[in-house]
């Protein structure tokens, strides 16, 4: 039995700072020695951005080389990995084709199960230690593809008013999905985007420590405008400027989700 982790950042709430997460948590389990592979599952193409420059990532998507050809094909997603300029870290782009990925699924025999078919030789063959998959901000048939083929679920928010919105639909969600994959498990919250100075930061963070069975990481990710000028670099923080306070908040993260991974992998 392969020892692959596969995650997925979900949240139905756009802005949430879900790709963002799920490249920089990327990058430094790779600087950690971790062979990791990442799916980008969103049309946007945030994620293949945050590695490779506009032009290439359109290029990408264009062509028949992306996770859209591999699921509406239902083909082996080993043929589709494409190396990032960095050591140990692999990506499968996305297409913006990917908007019409419901309507491809709706047809399939098993379709809340392609995503993690295609990815079956990936696993089985041990190559990579995880498998960081970016979902869209929806919840829907793709969606909960991406959770069947997953071990767990990390939820990005937002520290805002507006970031708790659809929150416990969010979990519901996560709910139905364990029906299908009982092995599906929240392995936590992530605050992103905090800021200490206004009010509602503590308010926010109450809220998300109450909520019951599901951990709240300790380590968040505070507003930092170096993340911008990473994305328009297309690189991650952690690339971009290591001694960033961002930079150095995604490696803590990165190292907690580590722990909780090993902790839950035990029971």
């Amino acid at each position: 039995m392969s020892q692959t982790k596969v995650i997925c950042f979900a949240n139905n709430k756009g802005g949430s700072g879900k790709s963002t997460t799920c490249s920089n948590v990327g990058y430094a389990l790779a600087s950690l020695g971790k062979r990791v592979l990442l799916v980008d599952g969103d049309m946007q193409l945030n994620l293949s951005l945050s590695f490779f420059d506009e032009e290439t990532v359109l290029s990408m998507a264009a062509g028949e080389k992306n996770l859209y050809y591999a699921i509406k094909e239902e083909k082996d997603l080993a043929d589709y990995i494409i190396s990032t300029p960095y050591e140990n870290l692999d990506i499968i782009p996305s297409s913006t084709l990917m908007s019409g990925i419901e309507v491809e699924l709706f047809t399939k025999w098993q379709r809340e199960f392609i995503l993690r078919k295609c990815l079956e030789r990936v696993r089985a063959t041990g190559k990579y230690d995880f498998i960081l998959i970016d979902a869209p901000p929806t919840l829907g048939g793709w969606v909960m593809n991406v959770m069947c083929a997953s071990d767990f679920v990390i939820v990005p928010v937002e520290a805002s008013p507006w970031g708790l919105f659809g929150l416990a639909n969010m979990f519901e969600f996560t709910e139905k999905v364990r029906t299908m994959a009982p092995t599906l498990s929240v392995l936590g919250i992530a605050v992103t985007k905090a800021d200490e100075r206004k009010n509602y930061f503590h308010q926010t963070l109450d809220t998300l420590g109450s909520i019951d069975g599901v951990t709240l990481f300790k380590n968040i990710i505070r507003v930092d405008s170096t993340v911008e000028w990473s994305q328009d670099n297309s690189k991650p923080v952690l690339a971009y400027k290591p001694s960033a306070r961002s930079a150095k908040e995604y490696l803590e993260l990165t190292k907690e989700i580590l722990e909780n991974v090993s902790r839950k992998s035990k029971h």
